[in-house]
């Protein structure tokens, strides 16, 4: 017994001096298109941050320490990066990611080369969904393990270079699920419906707010089941899979945006890959 205890000490030494916490697991991806969970210490009070001249959500895990949870954009570069904390400089890296591409053929060459009167229409739509994925409420996400919103598998996944009938168009902002016309989305985690339209690119779409910008996007459904300013509970139907918009067939394509930087779904569901 007693040749244990030096042995149980240095154990205990070599351990962090804080343990990392279940969110900092699931969600800590420090890459383009990912998730940095930063260490914010133990004060009583929530520290403010902010990135890249954007509010950032702050949460207290586990009962102990505050940690930011910073959405990094693809545009992004690996190397260091820094947050604002109280107004003071803090330093993190991101590491690298590299994205796959995909080429998509359409029929409409209207979907690739709009006109200058749909060119209008888009640039009112994109100017409509930039206001709502920038909004910053207070409320604090009810989880941030996400539900899947549809049964289905994953499809096209997030950041693919995409190319349309040979012409590089914009990075795959999302996370596709094929699914059969008419299945019900439900929302993944709690949140109040902000913005519903009827898109050129997205078709039919539902923005569902979760907290401190954590905000979910659903486009292309065949029918929406929700109004604006609607309290969603975790599991709540919101609409249908369709293929409205700039689709080839009937999926749900899901955004997840942290503060206004369009991220990776997959890691709010457990099945990122590096």
């Amino acid at each position: 017994m007693m040749r244990l205890i030096p042995l149980l000490l240095a154990l205990v030494l070599a351990l962090p001096a804080q343990a990392e916490g279940f969110i900092s697991r699931l969600l800590h991806k420090p890459v383009p298109g990912g998730v940095a969970v930063i260490d914010l210490g133990n004060g009583p009070t929530a520290p403010g941050v902010r990135y890249q001249d954007k509010p950032a959500l702050v949460i207290r895990e586990d009962g102990q320490r505050w940690i930011a949870i910073v959405g990094l954009p693809l545009s992004v570069r690996p190397g260091s990066q820094q947050i604002e904390v109280d107004g003071r400089a803090h330093s993190f890296q991101v590491g690298g990611r590299a994205y796959a591409e995909q080429r998509i053929t359409l029929k409409n060459p209207q979907q690739v080369n709009p006109n200058p009167a749909n060119l209008k229409r888009i640039e009112r739509e994109l100017a409509e969904q930039v206001r709502a994925y920038r909004q910053f409420s207070p409320r604090q996400p009810s989880n941030l393990l996400f539900d899947r919103p549809v049964a289905g598998p994953l499809s096209s996944p997030f950041g693919l270079r995409r190319f349309f009938n040979g012409e590089e168009r914009n990075p795959h902002s999302g996370l596709d699920f094929a699914a059969r016309q008419g299945t019900p989305i439900k929302a993944p985690a709690a949140g109040q419906v902000i913005l519903i339209g009827d898109y050129f690119f997205n078709g039919k779409t539902v923005f569902v707010d979760h907290g401190q910008g954590l905000i979910s996007m659903f486009c292309h459904l065949s029918a929406i089941d929700v109004q604006a300013g609607q309290e969603l509970p975790r599991g709540a139907v919101l609409g249908k899979v369709g293929a409205t918009g700039r689709a080839t067939g009937p999926h749900l394509h899901w955004n997840v945006s942290l503060n206004d930087a369009r991220i990776d779904p997959a890691i709010f569901i457990g099945a990122f890959k590096p």
